[in-house]
């Protein structure tokens, strides 16, 4: 049995602990935007973000995640609202959906460690598309650093004053 915590909540596979997570979060967890891609690890179709690094979840077995912290392109914000996400929306760059998923982690995982990231960064991601999208990808990711590093530089707004009772 494995343990861990699934896009903030704990879950528990009773699954044969030689189980790829990408079968354990599509079959066990329901959570099927991961996508099985080409099943060696090449194409990077199935990348989730575990304990903060974007990883092939084809390749990890659930023996080696006992209390990691995964989280899936389900996860990775509520209603759509991560600046990846947004990005992605906004340049308008989804083609077949196949490998989407995949690149919209591994970017999210980048700007999680790089918040000023070139465009070559974006470039040297692993992740295959084989429709041709990576020239959109790459654009959608320089507009999400763009909007990370928007919400840094905006000012904090002060505090209200504290209300006086008389």
């Amino acid at each position: 049995m494995s343990s861990i915590l699934l896009n903030g909540d704990p879950v528990r596979f009773h699954l044969d602990p030689e189980t790829p997570l990408l079968f354990a979060l599509r079959d066990a967890a329901n959570l099927t935007g991961t996508k099985y891609g080409c099943d060696h690890g090449g194409c990077h179709a199935c990348t989730v973000i575990v304990d903060g690094q974007a990883v092939r979840s084809c390749r990890l077995r659930l023996r080696e995640l006992e209390g990691a912290s995964v989280t899936t392109i389900e996860g990775l914000s509520a209603g759509g609202r991560h600046p990846v996400q947004r990005a992605w929306v906004e340049e308008d760059v989804s083609l077949c959906g196949s490998c989407e998923p995949g690149f919209i982690m591994a970017i999210a995982a980048l700007l999680a460690t790089n918040g000023r990231p070139e465009p070559a960064d974006f470039q040297a991601l692993p992740n295959l598309c084989p429709c041709g999208g990576r020239a959109g990808f790459v654009r959608a990711g320089m507009r999400a650093a763009r909007l990370v590093q928007a919400s840094e530089d905006a000012p904090t707004p002060a505090p209200a004053p504290p209300e006086v009772s008389e």
